[in-house]
């Protein structure tokens, strides 16, 4: 997998990096946000040494948090350096079961069971969504004006700009858009992707005139 070069802070409890994988002919982004209860890296890809070093300081790593069973990318490897948790939910991981809310796994890494309407933490909210990849889920911050973090059934990349998810990736695409106007229940001020850069602004509106045109 590419390696990232630079982490960019967004805002202060926020960061990302990004590069694009020419095996996947896309562009990959991970975000790095920051909550009472510590940081959580969602959706990583490599860093490079020096990107990693400003990583490190930039406060404790509290979990991993894995969107779809599309995006594993470098989560094993953050969760065993930084030896935090892996949260997603339990499709995201096909064959491995879990029995509990809790279980470690042979490869010595914890996994948290997470899905809709459940929190990884206080201030970060599960939002399920259905018909897109295996596992989809989506984040919600609401703290200073609320956050969305996207997995794979909304991007904001080249060519397509911010739209959902392309047919040919989803396992339901009309079930996948019915889906995703859960979000309109929560109060979003910015909206980070996992393919393409973020929206810092109106991203609540922006998100309502998609979903609205899709009626």
């Amino acid at each position: 997998m590419a390696i990232a070069c630079e982490l960019v802070q967004i805002a202060p409890s926020l960061l990302i990096w990004q590069t694009y994988d020419p095996a996947l002919k896309a562009d990959l982004f991970s975000t790095v946000i920051t909550t009472r209860n510590g940081s959580f890296l969602v959706d990583p890809i490599p860093l490079a040494d020096t990107a990693l070093a400003q990583l490190l300081n930039a406060g404790s790593v509290s979990g991993v948090i894995v969107t779809n069973s599309n995006h594993l990318r470098a989560a094993a490897d953050f969760a065993a350096r930084f030896s935090v948790p892996i949260f997603s939910h339990a499709e995201t991981f096909p064959g491995q079961a879990f029995p509990g809310t809790k279980v470690r796994q042979s490869d010595g890494l914890v996994r948290w069971q997470v899905g809709d309407g459940g929190k990884i933490c206080d201030e970060l909210a599960v939002i399920g969504i259905e018909g897109a990849a295996a596992g989809e889920i989506v984040l919600h911050c609401a703290t200073n004006g609320g956050t969305l973090i996207a997995g794979d059934a909304l991007i904001n990349s080249e060519p397509y700009g911010f739209t959902f998810l392309p047919h040919k990736y989803c396992s339901n695409e009309k079930q996948m858009r019915r889906s995703l106007r859960k979000l309109l229940a929560h109060k979003t001020k910015r909206m980070f992707f996992a393919h393409g850069p973020p929206i810092l602004s109106r991203a609540g509106e922006r998100l309502q005139q998609l979903l609205d045109a899709d009626l």
